[in-house]
C-alpha cells in the first residue's frame, strides 16, 4: 500500500484522489499496482480526504497538556514513532488536530507496528490533504527524504 501512496502524491492531483477515484485507480492499474492493493490504498484514502470534516471537540494547545497514548496507538507507534510525532509538533508543522488525524490514520494502515518512515508516509499524506499551501509545502520536504530512500 505504501508504494501506492507514494505513487499517488507524485502523480496525481488531490482533487482527482478526492472526486474521481475511478480515474485514479485506472491510472494506479495500469501503473502495475494489483486490483487488491489499489482497493486497499483507495479505501484508506477515502478516509484520509472524509476525516478532516469530522468535527472534534477542540484539543488543548501541546504547550499546556501532554499526549497520552492509548494502547492501541502504543501497539501502533513504536517509541520512535511518537517521538518524532512529538518534534513534528514542537516545530510546529503539526498541530493538535493534524496530530490526531495522523494517528487516525496510522491506526487505519492494515498490519501491525508501523515504521518510521511509515509514519512520515502517513504524515505526508495528512499534510498533502490540508488546504493550506504551507502544509503542501511541508508535505513535498517531508517527501524528499522518502524518495532518496526507496530503491530504484
Amino acid at each position: 500500500m505504501y508504494e501506492i501512496l507514494v505513487y499517488v502524491f507524485e502523480n496525481c492531483r488531490h482533487s482527482d484522489v478526492s472526486q474521481d477515484t475511478e480515474r485514479v485507480a485506472r491510472r494506479l492499474s495500469a501503473a502495475g499496482f494489483e486490483d487488491c492493493e489499489i482497493h486497499e490504498a483507495l479505501a484508506w484514502l477515502a478516509g484520509l480526504v472524509r476525516s478532516p470534516h469530522r468535527s472534534i471537540a477542540p484539543l488543548p494547545e501541546p504547550c499546556r497538556a501532554t499526549r497520552a497514548y492509548a494502547p492501541r496507538e502504543l501497539a501502533k507507534l513504536d517509541a520512535d514513532c511518537r517521538g518524532f510525532l512529538l518534534s513534528l509538533e514542537q516545530q510546529g508543522v503539526l498541530n493538535a488536530r493534524t496530530r490526531e488525524h495522523v494517528i487516525e490514520r496510522a491506526l487505519a494502515v492494515p498490519g501491525g507496528s508501523l515504521s518510521l518512515e511509515q509514519l512520515r508516509l502517513v504524515v505526508l499524506m495528512v499534510l498533502w490533504n490540508e488546504p493550506t499551501p504551507a502544509s503542501r509545502l511541508l508535505a513535498a520536504d517531508l517527501h524528499d527524504p522518502l524518495s532518496a530512500r526507496r530503491p530504484s
